[in-house]
């Protein structure tokens, strides 16, 4: 009986030691201006936490890491947790995806868990709390789509000038878009804007500063009405308060705003189809039509070029140019295009040009047909056509289409071919095999691929010993690990170099992982002095460990505390420099 009941409490004491990660949250349903706290948690030391992504949430706060060990009636019991703050950027059903963490050299990971986001919910404030903001951020920060026209004709131009409006006595730190405007049915194009100045007007008749946050110059498609889908943005405001420091300065308090453009509607009009010509392109504006060969007067081999150019202001890049007709005597190339042509604020200017190559077969005079071109005129609102004149191209040698011609239904002119000329690409060199080859059969490379099997029995037998030699090799393939995952993070943290939480998170990782593959502990023990005991025993410079310690406990300070991108740089080359110290000293 004594027996079973031992048994029975190795058991229990087997589950009770099950290794648990798992994924909280402070509340499943949440409004999208509220905050939401995650903790991934863990009741064994684990290493290598990877957290998700969190699509649908912005990181406002963490991670923060809690490591709490307990003693009670002679059973340790061990809490590790990983704490991040959340700002939902959109409404609906959001999904936290899985976090990883390694424990005991094995890969454990969290449940899904989802998130509903309901719109935003009132946060009413306490009129008598000092710290609480003098201003509402609602009634501070306006965002504005300003349209140059609502009711333009079909590829006629307007303007997109997006301003972010916002009072005298409050402060914008940041700002972050939520969602781009789409012009569906729309050609845009934006207008750089390289330096925002903040300027001074008036919104709803009140004074503001303002910032022009885009231009957008936009091209309808087609008539009818268009609507373009609005800009969104996320603003970290700071806005003040009754309470004032020991000099009078009022006090601010950090918030955020989500603003939106609104969604426009634009009425496109068709051109008008009264006098609308037949080889009408969709040129709409108002342009000049050119076409010019580089010589008329030929010789026998040469040709010419036909440049077909239209410049002037309008939706230069929205339609085609025409084609010249040329005689079946004049081979015609295909165009080479080109385009040299600005969009500012107010439209399209420049030209546009197809550039053909001619080459004549026979000698004579040969006419190249006038062309037009037809576009609609937004000041009149007419169609106009542009007319070029009629080209005579005079090829004054080379063989006449009278001579040796050979008739063709299509009505083209062929010149006869020799009999010797004919022939002249036919291939005269061949490369012909012997018929009496010997056989495979017997040969030396028949014994050779016979035998090579038994050749390679023993190679296969001792590669899979020296295999399970490394494999059995438990401390040695912890080492290797630990050794390669400093490395790894290492290389980490260097492409994280602009991203500052990021890179101080690889750059710890990548030294404790170096400690864990020269000095053979784990993280749960590693502390201050039992580091700083063991690498001066190993020989190591008392400068070097102090400096490797100082750059560890900097680590978890530097992703909080402000700096720049010259002292990450310079972290990072001191982690590089230190490591490559204690590598050679111990």
């Amino acid at each position: 009986m004594k027996k079973y009941i031992f048994l029975l409490l190795l058991s229990f004491n087997g589950l009770l030691a099950q290794v648990q990660f798992e994924a909280k949250v402070s509340k499943t349903t949440l409004g999208l201006n509220e905050r939401l706290r995650v903790d991934f948690m863990m009741n064994e030391d684990g290493d290598n936490f990877t957290p998700p992504s969190f699509e649908g949430f912005r990181i406002v706060g963490g991670p923060s890491q809690q490591v709490s060990q307990s003693w009670i009636n002679g059973r340790s019991s061990f809490n590790k947790s990983y704490s991040y703050f959340l700002l939902p950027m959109q409404k609906g059903t959001l999904v936290i995806k899985q976090a990883a963490v390694e424990i005991n050299n094995q890969i454990y990971k969290t449940n899904p868990i989802k998130v509903v986001v309901t719109a935003a919910v009132d946060q009413p404030r306490d009129v008598n709390d000092q710290s609480a903001p003098q201003i509402s951020a609602d009634d501070a920060i306006h965002l504005v789509a300003e349209i140059s026209k609502g009711n333009p004709y079909v590829n006629e131009p307007i303007t997109v000038v997006y301003k972010l409006y916002f009072s005298y006595n409050i402060g914008i730190t940041n700002w972050r878009e939520l969602n781009k405007p789409k012009y569906n049915d729309f050609w845009s194009q934006n207008i750089d804007i390289k330096q925002l100045a903040a300027e001074e007007g008036k919104y709803n008749g009140e004074k503001y500063r303002f910032v022009v946050l885009r231009k957008t110059v936009l091209y309808s498609q087609k008539s009818g009405k268009l609507v373009i889908e609005p800009l969104s943005l996320d603003i970290d405001v700071q806005l003040p308060t009754n309470r004032r420091n020991i000099f009078g300065q009022v006090q601010v308090v950090d918030d955020h705003k989500r603003v939106s453009a609104g969604s426009k509607t634009i009425t496109v009009k068709p051109l008008p189809e009264a006098g609308k010509p037949a080889d009408f392109s969709g040129a709409v504006g108002k342009f000049s039509f050119t076409v010019t060969p580089s010589k008329t007067n030929l010789k026998n081999g040469e040709s010419l070029d036909l440049k077909v150019l239209v410049s002037g202001k309008g939706n230069l890049k929205l339609f085609t140019l025409p084609k010249p007709i040329v005689p079946s005597s004049l081979e015609m190339y295909d165009p080479v295009h080109n385009e040299q042509v600005q969009t500012p604020l107010t439209g399209m200017n420049g030209q546009i040009g197809d550039n053909y190559t001619i080459i004549p077969q026979f000698k004579g005079k040969y006419p190249i047909k006038p062309m037009s071109f037809t576009y609609f005129d937004l000041d009149s609102r007419t169609y106009k056509t542009i007319s070029s004149p009629e080209i005579m191209v005079n090829v004054m040698d080379g063989p006449s289409a009278g001579e040796n011609p050979i008739a063709t239904k299509s009505g083209v002119t062929k010149i006869q071919i020799s009999a010797e000329e004919q022939f002249k690409f036919i291939k005269l060199k061949t490369s012909l095999l012997a018929s009496n080859k010997p056989s495979f059969f017997g040969s030396t490379a028949f014994y050779l691929m016979m035998l090579a099997p038994f050749f390679l029995i023993p190679i296969v037998v001792l590669a899979k010993k020296k295999k399970e030699a490394l494999d059995g090799d438990v401390l040695g393939n912890r080492i290797k690990l630990s050794n390669k995952l400093a490395k790894k993070y290492l290389s980490e943290a260097k492409k994280q170099i602009d991203n500052k939480e990021p890179f101080y998170i690889a750059l710890e990782k990548a030294m404790h992982n170096f400690l864990k593959a020269k000095l053979h502990i784990e993280t749960s023990e590693m502390s201050k002095d039992k580091i700083q005991e063991i690498l001066l025993s190993r020989n190591a410079k008392e400068t070097s460990v102090q400096a490797f310690i100082d750059l560890t406990e900097n680590c978890e300070l530097a992703r909080y505390a402000p700096s720049s991108s010259v002292a990450i740089q310079q972290d990072f080359d001191k982690a590089v420099s230190i490591i490559s110290e204690l590598e050679k000293q111990i």
